[in-house]
């Protein structure tokens, strides 16, 4: 076995592979970009090397700089984890050439499988039934618009070298299909180096299942099930569970073959993930990651196996187990993402100001993230803050205990999905395993909404907290002056000849702000003239949070301050509260629908108007590259550009001011 391991990644599975690494008894090194000085893999690792700028292309990009972290540091093997550089046949050939063990497959099955046009070509000769395409290797726009309408609309563009979305377009008209060509090619070739494609018809409710198989260098290679990942957006995966449900005995031994097959026909050796997509009876092949997938704890929690120790042994020469695995009990796994579900799943940066997670019950509830409270979530990479994977003894147990999990998390600093993961665990349609990749966009509505609490629940919330860190402040101030005893440095807001009180402005939303008057009681307890009625309440600090008494009825709820803003989260929703100054000059007013600014912080790929141009409405006006993802920007009018405040490559915050229109 290996005595050093470097991880040739970042995040999540970096740490999850130093765990399994460090519990074998091997050392770890991990690499790390200037974005991630401090992160929580470059702790966790036995040691940690320094590779680069924050772009991943001049960082975990970059073949050269890992292998001469690894040969500085005396690794022995290099695990790849996934994304990055873990399906780049090139990379596991230097890592050879270096005398590095690559923890992965032989560099002839990546590039076998490694694109997706010829994974194809191979499943066609093996008999594997194919969705309906093109996966040639004439790349030309007028072949490949020709060929989608021979296939017939909608049709799905996807990178042939990539996976997770990136390169993926879904194409409804003709007229539509030569701008998400150049799109698809573009994040492609940005994400994985390689900017061709293949199109396939586009089915419209279709179950997405993979296979996780596993092949050692002695000739064996067996299925470890199935994995139903069909809840999705952005053609990225969201939910995942095993075994997939309504799966029979039939069908789950028809597919793990044809899986076994496709890994044996390339020589496959350690991990790997062969994806299907299913619709009513029928299955196709998709593709084959040739690496280990984000979604592999939900396997291990089914099976009872450590998938990185097969990976690391595998590796090391040793032979999988002779004991066949067993399936036991239902997972679920969730992807916690930094993203707004309101605006088209838009990535968000920014920092976890707050972060509580459920508590993890070995074999039960588990948590694999790379950050913590503190850290930021940054442009450069991937937006996951983490995976929450729940185990039950039958699906319905697992649904449960996945709800029960989702509850206990907190997030705050920025905008996440927990919402519409609660939500999701918690719709008629998912608890009855209605599911495909549609499910998102079909049940949107219902999925995407926050119920608000009662008003006055939030006001009492904002004004006990804010009444709480006056008198801590005031106790502060009196405990460090010459005389800590002074009646003035009680904060009970006495007044001569009349009722002491207090009032504060708080601003829910958009609306006006709301005038709250409060008068003490004494040991802590207030009256609050709240909107509608007056009402006792009182903030106690509890280990975790805070518990909010409210004419007897108690809530527990967590509290975050920074300046005038108070955060509240409540049943896993955080909901804003601004104090306001009566006194404060009033805000200027926001930019209006003349001027187009950056959604997201990121880089600007293309710059697509000049000066002086006149657009109309929806016209594209550039693109900008964030978090692996592009987004293109749209003209909100017809008009004359007056103003370009991007260029090329420029890196931009949110919020900044892009182009701008004649009056």
């Amino acid at each position: 076995m290996f005595r050093k391991l470097l991880i040739a990644n970042r995040g999540e599975i970096a740490c999850r592979v130093i765990a399994t690494a460090r519990r074998m008894g091997i050392a770890t090194i991990a690499v790390y970009s200037e974005a991630d000085a401090g992160a929580r893999h470059a702790e966790l690792a036995d040691e940690a090397w320094p590779i680069g700028p924050a772009p991943a292309r001049q960082s975990y990009l970059d073949i050269a700089r890992i292998l001469d972290a690894a040969k500085r540091a005396g690794a022995e093997a290099v695990h790849p984890g996934y994304g990055f550089l873990s399906e780049n046949a090139d990379f596991a050939a230097r890592c050879a050439e270096a005398g590095l063990v690559f923890v992965g497959p032989p560099v002839e099955a990546i590039r076998a499988m490694g694109s997706k046009a010829e994974s194809k070509a191979l499943m066609a000769r093996a008999g594997v039934p194919l969705v309906p395409g093109y996966h040639g290797e004439d790349q030309h726009p007028a072949l490949l618009a020709a060929e989608a309408g021979r296939i017939g609309f909608p049709v799905l563009i996807k990178a042939s070298a990539g996976g997770g979305g990136k390169g993926m377009r879904v194409v409804e008209r003709a007229e539509e299909f030569a701008a998400a060509l150049e799109g698809a090619r573009r994040e492609a070739k940005a994400a994985f180096g390689d900017d061709r494609v293949l199109v396939e018809k586009y089915l419209t409710r279709p179950r997405h299942i993979e296979i996780q198989v596993f092949a050692d260098s002695q000739g064996n290679t067996i299925s470890l099930f199935e994995r139903d990942c069909s809840i999705q957006r952005r053609h990225q995966k969201v939910v995942e569970e095993a075994p997939a449900p309504g799966m029979d005995p039939a069908r789950r031994a028809a597919m793990g073959e044809a899986a076994c097959a496709a890994a044996r026909a390339v020589g496959y050796v350690g991990a790997g993930t062969v994806e299907f997509i299913a619709e009513g009876d029928a299955f196709y092949f998709m593709e084959m990651n040739t690496r280990l997938q984000v979604e592999h704890p939900v396997t291990e929690m089914v099976t009872g196996l450590d998938l990185v120790e097969w990976q690391l042994r595998v590796a090391a020469g040793e032979a999988l187990p002779t004991t066949a695995p067993q399936l036991r009990g239902h997972a679920i796994e969730v992807r916690l993402y930094a993203e707004d579900p309101a605006r088209s799943f838009l990535p968000a940066t920014g920092m976890l100001t707050h972060l509580r997670q459920p508590a993890e019950q070995p074999g039960a509830v588990r948590v694999d993230t790379g950050v913590r409270q503190g850290d930021r979530i940054t442009p450069f990479y991937d937006p996951m803050i983490a995976k929450l994977i729940v185990w039950g003894e039958d699906r319905a147990a697992a649904v449960r205990r996945l709800s029960a999990a989702l509850a206990e998390y907190e997030v705050a600093g920025l905008r996440t999905n927990l919402a519409l993961l609660r939500n999701i665990a918690a719709h008629p349609a998912f608890a009855a395993a209605e599911l495909d990749t549609g499910f998102i966009a079909r049940h949107g509505a219902g999925l995407l909404a926050t119920p608000a609490p009662e008003a006055r629940l939030l006001l009492a919330a904002a004004a006990l907290f804010v009444l709480r860190d006056q008198q801590a402040a005031i106790a502060a101030a009196a405990a460090s002056s010459g005389d800590p005893w002074s009646p003035w440095a009680t904060p009970d807001a006495w007044r001569l000849n009349g009722e002491g009180y207090q009032d504060l402005f708080f601003r829910l939303g958009e609306g006006e702000p709301t005038r709250l008057r409060s008068v003490p009681l004494g040991e802590g307890a207030y009256r609050l003239e709240l909107p509608g009625d007056a009402a006792v309440a009182k903030l106690e600090p509890l280990a975790e949070g805070f518990r909010l008494s409210l004419d007897g009825i108690t809530r527990r709820l967590g509290l975050l301050r920074r300046g005038a803003e108070i955060t509240i989260i409540l049943d896993g929703a955080n909901h804003l509260v601004v104090q306001e100054d009566p006194l404060a000059p009033p805000a200027r007013e926001a930019a209006g629908s003349d001027r187009v600014t950056a959604p997201v912080p990121g880089r600007v790929t293309r710059v697509l108007v000049q000066v002086g141009e006149e657009v109309s409405r929806n016209a594209p006006l550039l693109v900008i590259e964030a978090m692996k993802t592009e987004f293109t920007l749209r003209a909100p009018m017809d008009g004359v550009v007056a103003a370009v405040r991007a260029r090329l490559d420029e890196m931009v915050e949110e919020g900044a001011e892009l182009v701008s229109f004649a009056g």
